[in-house]
Formats: C-alpha cells, structure tokens, sequence
C-alpha cells in the first residue's frame, strides 16, 4: 500500500511538472503537418490546443515551420493562447501518470523484496530487513534487474494512456473545419474499441513501449541508485541521504533513460 500510495503521489507531482514540456514536445513533434490552403496559408492543428496557429507557406507550396525552438514555441503558445493552454488535455495524463507510476513503485519494490530473498527458505531476516529500510542495498546489476522488470510490467498501463495522450494532441492536425474526432479521453477508449479493438487499438504500440521501457527503467534505476550510493557519506547509509540527494539521482537517471532510449 506504501509502495502504491507513493508511486501515485510522485506521479502527480511529476506530471504537473512535466507537461508543459510534454506539450511544447508534441507540438513540436507534429507542427507542418497541415495541408495546403488557398491565400497561400496553412494552418497546422496546436497539439493539446484548441486553436489553430496560421503560418505562411514557402514558395513552393509547403508549409513552413511554425516554432523555431523549444522556447520559441514555448513563448509563442504562451503569448498567444495563454500559460494554461499548455496543461490543455492534462487529466487523461495526470490519472495516467499516477498509476503509472504506482505501478513502478509497486512492482520495483517487489523485484526488490525477491531479490533481497524474502521468498527464500534461506533468507537472511537480519540482511533482509536492512535492504529494505535502506541501511544495506542489494547490488547495482541487482538494482537494475528490478527496475527491468518493472518496465516489463508498466506498459500494461502506460500504452493505453499514451494512445490516448497522443490521440487528444494531435486531432484534427491540419483541419481548419473545427470539428474534433474526440470529446475527450472517454470517447478516445470507446471508439478506439469500438473501432478498432483492445489489443490492435488500445495497446497498438505495446512492444515497442516494451522495448523503451524494459531497458530504459534499468537504465533508469541503475543510475539513481548508482548515483545514490556516490552521495551516501562515509560510514552512513542511503537512509542517510537528503531530498537533494534523491533529486539529483532522479535528475540524472531521467537523462539517461531518454539519452540512450529516445528513438
């Protein structure tokens, strides 16, 4: 229940975090997608908004690019359709991150617990009992088993609420018609099923998902924890560790989970 509780509450203060940059990303991601119109205009759907940015078309016809940057786009979204318009489409994500992130928790701990031996007949109580209150810590290639097998797991939530996220962002991409395929996450997962079903719908993308995030959470892991066990002072233990400390480790394993697994 711990592991549950804090997973869900990282989630949610991650994703308030994250999201504008989630939506600059996509925005990024999908700008020039829109087709030619006459006036020699294109107008190019804003992901996670409801307003359509116009933006001239080069000499031969194609659109140009609309967003120079990250922070170009950032500012220009700002200006022009307000600060908020970048949490547009947050609560599918929000509950998602959550559980996401519940699910991780969970599940890494529990990897954790094995590995610690508490399953086994042989089991060390005393050691068993340091690793997790922390005080003692399994190996690093340990430690990335169990983040391994929390991404084997993760997908099984996280495909469809990234379908979702994606799908919400980018209709109507290039439509100047105004009408909007979805009314919001509910109706993505009825006509998604009703459409196209569960498996080839819902979780269309799960192995590639698997693929990111089976060695993506190793990665993940093994550098917060490898980080961690740096800053652990001498004679102390990763109990003794600040907030600081777990931030930076976060920080850092965030950089190598999307440096080496982004494509």
């Amino acid at each position: 229940v711990t592991d549950f509780i804090a997973g869900s509450a990282a989630g949610f203060a991650g994703k308030l975090l994250d999201y504008p940059l989630d939506t600059v990303k996509v925005l990024l991601q999908t700008q020039s997608v829109g087709a030619n119109v006459d006036s020699g205009t294109v107008l190019n759907k804003a992901a996670s908004s409801t307003t359509l940015i116009i933006a001239e078309t080069s000499p031969l016809g194609q659109p140009r690019v609309v967003y120079r940057g990250g922070l170009h786009c950032l500012q220009h979204t700002i200006n022009t359709q307000g600060f908020f318009s970048l949490y547009k489409g947050l609560s599918s994500p929000l509950l998602g991150s959550m559980a996401e992130n519940a699910v991780l928790f969970l599940v890494y701990n529990s990897f954790k617990r094995l590995l610690a031996g508490e399953f086994s007949p042989f089991n060390n109580a005393e050691q068993y009992d340091n690793i997790i209150n922390n005080k003692e810590d399994l190996t690093l290639l340990q430690l990335s088993i169990a983040g391994a097998g929390a991404g084997a797991v993760v997908p099984f939530v996280l495909t469809p609420v990234e379908l979702i996220k994606c799908r919400l962002q980018v209709q109507n991409a290039g439509s100047n018609s105004g009408f909007r395929t979805y009314k919001g996450p509910l109706d993505v997962i009825a006509q998604t099923i009703k459409t196209e079903g569960i498996a080839n719908g819902l979780y269309r993308g799960n192995s590639a998902t698997l693929m990111r995030e089976i060695p993506g959470n190793a990665a993940w892991y093994g550098v917060y924890e490898g980080v961690c066990k740096l800053m652990i002072p001498e004679g102390g233990s990763k109990a003794d560790l600040g907030t600081s400390a777990h931030l930076i480790g976060g920080a850092l394993a965030g950089v190598a989970y999307w440096t080496a697994f982004y494509p």
